[in-house]
């Protein structure tokens, strides 16, 4: 073999091994930033991949504005938080989420019994916020849909229980399932009395859909950065890398003792 065949052969073995290792870091990229957006729901998720998935074809907000119409009960500031529990429970948990958001289930999964117990327990009081992060970042309109579902849910005295379904069947994030009313409309079904002409009236109609909107402005006000965002008595707690269920048990329970 002659030394220019030689020369040959190497250079192109060399020019395949650093394809390879360059497909090798692409897909360690590929798989860092899967693992990274798992994570939370972040806002600095939108220029990543938000220009491509805004071009989805889903419906990216209202089709007009119309007035804001807070649910019933509705409290705090501008009306913007839905509240499940006692009013005069000595502790407040504020949430911030968003229903396609997969970190906001999450923390669902992980702290609903807990919440459930002490709320029902008449220690802890919730306030929950929503937002449409997700339509945001990676376009569609499930967020809003959801949102407006569960107002409207809310106005029928079923929050919580829809609230909790709507995570139990959540879609994949990169899904827009929640932008069909159907859906939603299928989902309250598993709700005991929900599924009345009222509610699929509210849904269809978009009855909420302004007051999700200035909800989420306020979300987008907070500088929160993410969702979810999970406040005990004003305490961000969701950073605490060592919160658990028993520890926010511990906390919320020493400050019912006083």
């Amino acid at each position: 073999m002659s030394e220019k065949n030689r020369d040959g052969k190497r250079n192109a073995r060399e020019r395949l091994a650093a394809e390879r290792e360059k497909q090798k870091a692409a897909e360690r990229r590929r798989r860092t930033l899967i693992v990274g957006a798992s994570v939370v729901c972040v806002l600095g998720l939108a220029a990543v991949i938000g220009v491509v998935a805004a071009n989805s074809g889903k419906d990216a907000g209202p089709k007009k504005a119309g007035p804001v119409v807070a649910p019933s009960g509705a409290q705090g500031q501008d009306a913007l938080a839905i509240p499940v529990g006692k009013e005069g429970a000595r502790s407040t948990l504020t949430v911030w989420e968003d229903f396609r958001c997969p970190a906001c289930k999450g923390f669902e999964t992980t702290y609903r019994p807990t919440i459930h117990g002490l709320t029902g327990a008449g220690k802890l009081k919730v306030e929950y916020h929503l937002a449409t992060l997700i339509d945001g970042n990676m376009g569609g309109s499930g967020s809003r849909r959801a949102a407006n579902a569960a107002a409207c849910a809310q106005d029928a005295g079923k929050f919580s229980a829809y609230h909790d379904v709507l995570y139990e069947n959540q879609p994949e994030e990169t899904k827009d399932s929640y932008a069909e009313n159907s859906r939603l409309i299928e989902l309250a079904g598993k709700v005991d009395g929900l599924d009345t002409p009222a509610f699929r009236t509210c849904v269809q109609d978009g009855t909420h859909d302004s007051w999700v909107e200035k909800s989420n402005k306020a979300f987008q006000n907070g500088h929160f950065g993410g969702t979810p965002t999970v406040l005990l008595n004003g305490k961000n707690i969701y950073q605490d890398q060592s919160m658990t269920p028993a520890k926010l048990k511990r906390m919320v329970e020493e400050a019912d003792r006083g």
